[in-house]
């Protein structure tokens, strides 16, 4: 792949699509292409197939999804399981029939086993039960990353999967019911500054459970080395290789916002997973490396948002 390589980015306008986007505009790749829904609903096959015939894109990123937070998951797992799977399905079906040089799939981490051997390596995968909360989401993306596999088994296509923790970063959803906890607590803190100081703060479950996080910017430049250097079968993590707990992340993000009232945990509510971290030495051997520290990220992230609430 080169600056004048004709690049599909879908999902252009997610946190990951957009992070690919600014990554390749930084090295100055000058062909990069998308598609507004309102022009291709990438769920629709025909759509889809139209669109790369006439675009012939030589190689994609696979970003678009639909993604969520717990409660989101919990209560719309028909649509999670049936969104995801048609569009990742039309995308690489119509990648392999239209020439495409390689695609990169982006899955979740959500994909391993509920009670993983932590860290987690790749081989976890279908090792055990999954986490039920999310359970519809995870198997559509396993059921991607196997579409890949498939594919390349077959047919020979160049599709290789990525498995990513948990992101956060600029153009994130900050929605408190449907967005995943980071950016959910930088919402709910910040919506928090004004009230009065017997206003109380609460938050889902009890803190206990950890979790990764990596900037998108980072997984940004982690999509762009496997472009370049992946050429596996079998998936790839792409994380820190380091977590913290849920109350460790909240203390955190009361500072970053400058939050001074009280939070409690609502215990009624799921925890999910206890604990998922990835083991990333496979993409290190790539020469990849995060370096953005989650401070300095959410920091960025927080800017970000205060600059972008209100559009």
């Amino acid at each position: 792949m080169d600056s004048n390589s004709k690049v599909f980015v879908a999902g252009h306008k997610g946190l990951v699509g957009s992070a690919i986007i600014r990554n390749l505009e930084k090295k100055n790749y000058n062909n990069i292409y998308w598609i507004s829904r309102d022009n291709c609903d990438l769920r629709n096959k025909a759509r889809v197939d139209a669109y790369f015939e006439q675009a012939k894109p030589e190689y994609v990123f696979l970003a678009a999804a639909k993604v969520g937070g717990i409660l989101a998951n919990r209560d719309h797992p028909a649509e999670f399981i049936y969104d995801n799977l048609m569009i990742q399905t039309n995308i690489i079906d119509a990648a392999y029939r239209n020439g495409v040089k390689k695609l990169v799939f982006l899955g979740s981490s959500c994909i391993y086993p509920k009670m993983a051997k932590q860290p987690i390596t790749e081989d976890e995968l279908l090792a055990g039960h999954l986490e039920t909360s999310n359970d519809a989401y995870a198997i559509a993306k396993i059921a991607g990353m196997r579409m890949c596999r498939a594919y390349r088994q077959q047919y020979g296509f160049n599709a290789v999967s990525l498995m990513p923790t948990n992101l956060y970063g600029p153009n994130d959803n900050f929605d408190h019911n449907s967005s995943h906890v980071l950016p959910a607590l930088i919402s709910k803190f910040h919506g928090s500054l004004e009230k009065s100081k017997h206003w109380v703060v609460k938050l889902w479950g009890d803190g206990s459970p950890k979790r990764e996080f990596l900037h998108v910017d980072d997984l940004a430049e982690a999509c762009y080395t496997c472009m370049e250097k992946y050429e596996d079968e079998e998936h790839i993590n792409v994380g820190t290789g380091k977590d913290v707990t849920i109350k460790e992340l909240a203390k955190t993000i009361v500072d970053v916002v400058g939050y001074k009232n009280d939070y409690e945990w609502d215990t009624s509510k799921p925890n999910g997973t206890p604990r998922k971290v990835l083991n990333v030495d496979k993409i290190k051997s790539l020469g990849w490396e995060p370096k953005i520290s989650l401070r300095e990220g959410i920091e960025s992230t927080y800017e970000w948002f205060k600059e972008n609430v209100n559009v």
